[in-house]
């Protein structure tokens, strides 16, 4: 059966979680349909352009995590939008996962052989893969993940080595990108076991559209005239009292155009959340979830793209990795570089890992950067930022390395309606607890005074609320799936009761 006629919903924001949300709640039988975008385009954190021509290049989303029991995946080869043909390219080296076409330097430019390489990029993955299958000792539940590496790394052998331990550095700025985080000593060791990795992989399988093309098939489900773009929402009233109010949810946006609702699903990013969330909803939230927006770590990564006319790297080279001379850093050292009046700004491209090649684009190189110094070096011009970049490769390699012909950045950190990438869990923090109380709906059943007022007025989707799943585009898809059937659920209910009746 169909819910009633008359029941709205507002979704806000037209990333994956809320087109899915939406998409099936339309599926569904809902017919009035609301999704309230802040930027000028769907798709949220997937942003697919083409700036140098025809083949795409990703800004936001760029892998598929995996395949068994992935729905984005299924999704994508049910519409057919998978990569046709293997491409050699890649766009992001992954410690513990680098192959014989990865070209190491060190600042003196020497390159590493793969030996060098493989012994300590195996090793950390060994280290981490411990943290995510929740195998570590009980002396490492409260240390950081960056404090548990450098404590295991320095009883191997490896780390009596000069070379050793550049390389382990490197994977501990290589891991920041998949933490979203500035350094692994804000990451918690622990908690990562609660993450779920899929059978799989990372892979950048996507077909010429892109991820913008999955975004776009949720979009297809909707009916022309649901997405309204450039719709900032400056509140979200709810409660209110449905003998004055024909429904209890009101959505203002900035410019003064309201919406009313039955119910309401903020889909918005975790970073949106912690600058905006306060002043947002009245009632106010609740404190659990207030503490869970502050206490989940919420990072950017940004990319680099360098536009070359001519191909200068080797045919055999997928990536130009960067090691720098100075020593291993520790959770001590990280954490008198806070306080230090910003003096890590100077010297802030020492955070890029290097710079890989990007599928079907061969004279195109990209590189990667996170955390404090990604915020610092979107406040900089593209051109400094090239001119940085080709001062790097040049010194490092000492190839003959010309100008790009285009350079462009990701700027997750800046864009008002993110606020950075995606969600970790720092130390110290209960993540299933906090994730959880992000996911819960309003009003709480737990709260009497809002006992009679109609349920799940308020509810909240994104990979942020996922426990096992943040982080990844599925889990955002997943979760607005899990809150578009709360609704279902709800009406389901209503309407057997009915009938029983």
């Amino acid at each position: 059966m169909s819910p009633p006629s008359g029941v709205k919903v507002v979704v806000i924001g037209a990333g994956l979680a809320g087109l899915s949300a939406a998409s099936t709640l339309v599926k569904a039988g809902f017919q009035h349909i609301q999704i309230l975008e802040a930027m000028g385009r769907p798709g949220g954190r997937v942003h697919t352009t083409r700036p140098f021509g025809q083949d795409i290049i990703e800004l936001g989303a760029n892998w598929i995590h995996g395949q068994e029991g992935n729905p984005l995946f299924l999704l994508a080869q049910e519409q057919d939008l998978l990569l046709k043909e293997n491409s050699s390219a890649k766009t992001m080296c992954l410690p513990g996962s680098i192959t014989s076409k990865d070209y190491f330097f060190e600042e003196s430019g020497r390159q590493l052989t793969m030996d060098e390489v493989e012994k300590v990029c195996t090793l950390f993955s060994k280290l981490t893969s411990k943290a995510f299958d929740s195998e570590l000792q009980p002396k490492h539940s409260t240390q950081s993940l960056g404090g548990y590496l450098d404590e295991e790394f320095s009883q191997s052998p490896l780390a009596l080595s000069v070379a050793g331990q550049r390389l382990f550095e490197w994977c501990k700025r290589s891991e920041c990108t998949d933490e979203a985080s500035s350094s692994l000593y804000e990451v918690s060791a622990v908690q990562l076991g609660h993450y779920v990795a899929l059978e799989g992989g990372f892979f950048n399988s996507l077909g010429p559209g892109g991820y913008q093309a999955l975004a776009d098939t949720l979009l297809d489900s909707v009916p022309p005239g649901a997405l309204l773009c450039d719709r900032p929402v400056d509140s979200i009233h709810w409660a209110l009292d449905e003998e004055i109010h024909t429904h209890p949810v009101s959505v203002q946006c900035q410019g003064g155009q309201s919406f009313k609702a039955d119910h309401v699903i903020v889909s918005v990013p975790l970073g949106f959340l912690k600058v905006k969330a306060a002043a947002m909803f009245e009632p106010a939230l609740p404190t659990s979830k207030t503490s869970a927006i502050r206490n989940l770590g919420f990072g950017i990564v940004d990319k680099i793209y360098l536009r070359f006319e001519n191909r200068f790297w080797p045919d055999d080279c997928a990536g130009i990795q960067l090691l720098w001379d100075a020593g291993p850093e520790d959770e001590k050292v990280y954490k008198q570089s806070q306080s230090d009046n910003g003096a890590w700004r100077d010297t802030w491209y020492k955070k890029i890992c290097g710079f890989d090649t990007v599928a079907r684009h061969p004279n195109v190189l990209c590189g990667w950067i996170t955390g404090r110094e990604a915020e610092h070096m979107e406040s900089l011009d593209e051109k400094i930022v090239g001119e940085v970049c080709v001062r790097l490769l040049r010194s490092f390699t000492g190839w003959s390395v010309p100008e790009p012909a285009q350079v462009l950045m990701s700027k997750w950190g800046s864009e008002p309606f993110v606020r950075g990438s995606y969600t970790y869990p720092p130390p110290g923090v209960d993540a299933v607890r906090e994730h959880t109380a992000l996911a819960a709906p309003l009003p709480q059943p737990c709260d009497a005074r809002y006992s009679q007022a109609k349920p799940l007025q308020v509810l909240f989707a994104g990979e942020a609320t996922h426990i096992n799943f943040y982080t990844t585009t599925h889990g955002a898809y997943m979760t607005g799936i899990r809150e578009a059937q709360r609704l279902i659920n709800l009406y389901a209910d209503r309407i057997n009761v009915k009938v029983k009746m």
